[in-house]
């Protein structure tokens, strides 16, 4: 079930309740499609993505999360690893910028997708670094730096208001 990029846009929510059904490791794969079509700087993708499928490794993962349970209960975490020094071996200095910068797009690509496919997903950013390296065995220059929870919605959240563009569009001529 895809979905036009607008009412994607338009209809991706941060969901907290997921319903349990399992997500098929195709549909995941697609997740990780549109990761990698996300623009970066010199196409470098300075990230690595972590499939979690394993309950026991989702509920370590909710516990380092200042125990959001929602993690453990979503039937696929996917953790987006940066690769630290990739970018800045390449650009130097701005490579410290840029790399956040691809991160955050791979990232907003997943979740559109996810929402085109009828999933429900929450980036979360609030965890313990340390405790996550550990659950993970990420070692060397690898670096958590999202959580997604992605599964099936148990919820129907409404919009949440957003910023007039009046607020934030200024036109310059």
């Amino acid at each position: 079930m895809t979905k036009d990029v607008i009412e994607a846009i338009e209809q991706r929510r941060s969901v907290r309740s997921f319903n349990g059904d399992p997500v098929s490791e195709a549909t995941v794969g697609r997740l990780v499609e549109a990761a990698l079509r996300a623009p970066s700087a010199g196409n470098l993708q300075p990230w690595q993505l972590m499939i979690v499928y394993g309950e026991e490794t989702r509920r370590s993962l909710a516990s380092a999360c200042r125990n959001q349970n929602f993690i453990a209960e979503a039937p696929v975490n996917i953790v987006v690893v940066l690769e630290q020094g990739k970018s800045q071996d390449v650009y130097g200095q701005l490579g410290q910028k840029y790399q956040y910068q691809d991160i955050g797009a791979a990232i907003e690509n997943m979740l559109l997708a996810a929402t085109g496919y009828g999933l429900a997903t929450c980036w979360v950013g609030a965890f313990e670094e340390d405790k996550i390296s550990q659950i993970l065995q990420l070692g060397g220059d690898l670096r958590p730096e999202a959580i997604i929870a992605v599964g099936y919605s148990d919820e129907n959240p409404v919009p949440v208001p957003r910023r007039n563009a009046n607020e934030v569009v200024k036109v310059i001529h």
